[in-house]
């Protein structure tokens, strides 16, 4: 069973402060943990129920020092879910390496201050399934490794490189002429109508705000995802996450 102060570390996790004081952070459910650990991500502790032990074997191909059999009563305690499920793993924060050969020669997204948790955790899974392997977040974009975003991501957040920048000075280093900075705004060209390329950035902003005034100026390429029918009245805008996938798809699509 759990101990008190395991418990009490535990749930400290669901806040940004003692993830960083611990550099651990949670996740929970089969196919997240298996994604995690097949990723080489350090397993601190591995905690389920017993009915689950009889049934799973994760984690048996690898080292773990702490496995923990507890009750539903204490999942319940340590989950941050509605419905806490019956395995519950504590990671240790991988170190993210920067490839810049990679990003000089593909395709990256950038994130002006998204907020939202689901949003983020989507556009991890987004940029996964499109093969985009890094996502650079500026500072004030919310914590990668806060529960909901690490939940929403389904396992991708082992396939996808997730760096926190200064967009700024991040699109200033690699801003050529032959380096195209991509957003989205209301009043660009219609992406079904651009050539885009194989590789530069691809900005996405604030859920409320968009793309913020400092970045928009170093824009090369503005994108503008049409309503349909045109011309009539629709929605005002897209969610970040679904504007990044319509996005991401026709850039792929372009591909063929």
């Amino acid at each position: 069973m759990l101990s008190k102060n395991q418990i009490k570390l535990i749930t400290s996790l669901q806040q940004k402060k003692y993830r960083d004081l611990h550099q651990l952070f949670v996740a929970e459910g089969n196919k997240l943990i298996s994604d995690l650990i097949a990723a080489k991500t350090k397993v601190e502790y591995l905690i389920y129920t017993k009915e689950w032990n009889t049934k799973n074997s994760i984690g048996n191909q690898v080292k773990i020092n702490n496995r923990i059999e507890t009750d539903a009563i204490q999942m319940k305690k340590i989950s941050s879910l509605k419905s806490p499920s019956s395995v519950l793993a504590v990671f240790k924060m991988p170190t993210r390496e920067v490839n810049e050969k990679n990003i000089q020669n593909s395709l990256s997204i950038l994130l002006d201050d998204v907020q939202d948790p689901g949003n983020l955790g989507t556009i991890i899974r987004i940029a996964d399934w499109f093969g985009i392997k890094h996502i650079f977040c500026s500072c004030n974009t919310v914590d990668l490794y806060n529960p909901k975003v690490i939940q929403a991501t389904m396992g991708a957040i082992s396939s996808v490189n997730v760096s926190y920048v200064d967009l700024k000075t991040m699109i200033l280093k690699y801003k050529k002429p032959d380096f195209p900075i991509y957003g989205t705004f209301l009043e660009g060209e219609i992406i079904y109508k651009c050539e885009l390329q194989k590789k530069g950035f691809i900005i996405m902003g604030n859920e409320g705000k968009g793309v913020s005034e400092s970045i928009q100026k170093l824009v090369s390429n503005k994108l503008y995802i049409p309503d349909f029918p045109c011309g009539e009245a629709a929605s005002e805008s897209l969610n970040v996450s679904v504007a990044t996938s319509i996005i991401c798809s026709e850039f792929r699509r372009q591909e063929f």
